[in-house]
């Protein structure tokens, strides 16, 4: 039988534009591990490694017109938004460059011989070396950023793993494009080709997380995909790490004092907020405890005149359109719920945006109205009515775990009145904001993009330096003599990396 064709769509028309590739077989998964397996040392020289990543990193920066049509004509995200992710992920590359340079990462830590412990010490030297091959699993969403050049494959890369991406099929030409461009940045440096490559389908997909010789995995996608995935992963006769980020709600809790100082502010913030890139940020927030009353009334006139002044947009695919559709239709089918701006289809192949509004007493036990505690990816959010803030509480206490969970106070609170939610709110995310909004990650040593499950499957974070620590492991070597201990580990430190010796850091 022959191979199924990859089509490149326009989510505009829903039309063909090219066929890319075709599906990968198992053989074929089977042959780009292998490759990649083998030239797992070619990374090992940091000095290389961060080389091929700023090279990478030039090489899509001086491709911008290319890659930004491609990925434009396969995501309607349009040129502005694709211009910044790309300059987003090249400087992602450039800064993972400079943590492999740096060495922390390594977290090198030398423990002298030591008879006068009890028990006695051994001499010990521990390091991080990297796992093996990634299988990197590409967004949506973010068809740069998340996808073949995005973090989890830089930081894998920075690890001194060698990566196979299972492209994602909304943008299969961007995908080869910036493999491509990878690939030729890592012949400049002598790295051979296949310490990247691209593997196109589902079953390949399938294929490329159970093979023996993959030894992590990264997906940033739906909570169905991605638990089908991790659940292969730990079902291994031997069992992987599997890093992936499935779905969020993204609370925002608006106290009464700050929707009374800045009502209309927070509800033009709001609009623009869940809207931006017709809501398909994995960061949009989706849900809004907001107070009823006068107060809580401004801030929904605003939000409502932001959303109403959001023309229609094509979303990722129909895919994606037609479940946006039916899912807010059926939440908005539920009793008590009102659609100040009415979400839903915007024409044939787009989407508008709106917002509901339900009392939050529907949400504080378990029932029907617990489809609004769920994700629905689009230009989209809840917004709950409470009266005290028991109700708050109540509501908080039955949210599953986000990204990112958003305070928003009055400059009165900032002293220290507002200290009981945040504390409600940090055991539900990893980044918690007070009085910004969530959409947009920086990519900083001190970001964290991750969160209680189904926000993620791990505690890592897919953002920022410390996102290279998903692909490493620690190995401690006792009472080795120095000749054969590892450069990093040797006693006069001849690479000038930072180390931990004897508990100080040196």
């Amino acid at each position: 039988m022959a191979a199924a064709p990859v089509w490149s769509v326009d989510p505009r028309t829903g039309n063909p534009r090219e066929q890319v590739a075709v599906e990968a077989t198992a053989e074929e998964v089977d042959r780009a591990v292998r490759a990649a397996h083998a030239v797992r040392d070619a990374l090992a020289d940091r000095t290389v490694r961060a080389a091929f990543l700023r090279t990478a990193a030039d090489l899509l920066a001086g491709a911008e017109e290319h890659v930004v049509e491609a990925a434009d004509a396969e995501t309607a995200l349009g040129p502005a938004r694709l211009t910044g992710e790309l300059a987003r992920t090249a400087a992602q590359l450039r800064a993972f460059a400079e943590v492999v340079e740096e060495g922390a990462f390594l977290d090198i830590h030398i423990d002298h011989e030591d008879g006068s412990r009890t028990p006695p010490w051994p001499d010990l030297r521990r390091i991080k070396i990297p796992l093996g091959v990634v299988a990197v699993y590409a967004a949506s969403n973010f068809p740069l950023a998340f996808s073949v050049p995005g973090g989890d494959t830089a930081s894998a890369l920075a690890a001194g793993c060698p990566v196979v991406v299972k492209a994602h099929p909304d943008h299969p030409a961007t995908s080869e494009l910036c493999a491509s461009l990878l690939r030729r940045a890592a012949v400049r440096h002598g790295l051979p080709e296949a310490v990247v490559s691209v593997v196109h389908g589902f079953d390949a997909g399938v294929e490329l997380v159970k093979h023996p010789l993959v030894s992590a995995a990264g997906f940033t996608g739906s909570v169905r995909g991605g638990r089908a995935l991790f659940d292969a992963a730990a079902a291994r006769p031997v069992p992987i790490p599997f890093h992936g980020e499935l779905g969020s709600l993204n609370p925002v809790v608006v106290t009464e004092a700050a929707a009374a100082e800045r009502g209309e502010q927070i509800g033009t913030g709001l609009g623009g907020s869940m809207t931006m890139g017709s809501g398909q940020f994995c960061t949009k927030p989706g849900f809004v405890l907001a107070p009823s009353g006068e107060a809580g009334d401004r801030l929904l006139k605003s939000l409502t005149e932001t959303v109403s002044g959001t023309g229609s947009g094509a979303m990722l695919d129909h895919r994606m359109r037609d479940a946006f559709v039916a899912g807010v239709a059926e939440r908005a089918a539920l009793p008590d719920v009102d659609a100040p701006v009415t979400p839903g289809a915007g024409g044939e192949h787009t989407v508008s945006a709106g917002f509901l509004t339900v009392p939050a007493r529907r949400l504080a036990e378990a029932g029907p109205h617990d489809a609004l505690l769920e994700e629905c990816f689009g230009p989209v959010t809840v917004v709950a009515r409470y009266d005290s803030e028991d109700e708050i509480t109540a509501v908080l206490s039955r949210l599953p775990g986000n990204l990112t969970a958003t305070l928003q106070i009055a400059t009165e609170e900032a002293d220290g009145a507002a200290a009981g939610l945040l504390r409600e709110l940090t055991p539900l995310a990893g980044r918690v904001l007070v009085n910004g909004w969530p959409t947009g990650v920086a990519v900083a040593p001190a970001q964290h993009h991750g969160g209680p499950y189904p926000a993620t499957t791990s505690t890592s974070t897919s953002v920022g330096a410390t996102a290279v620590e998903r692909w490493l492991r620690p190995v401690s070597y006792q009472s080795t003599p120095e000749a054969l201990l590892p450069p990093e580990l040797r006693e006069d430190n001849p690479l000038g990396l930072p180390r931990r010796v004897d508990g100080r850091r040196k």
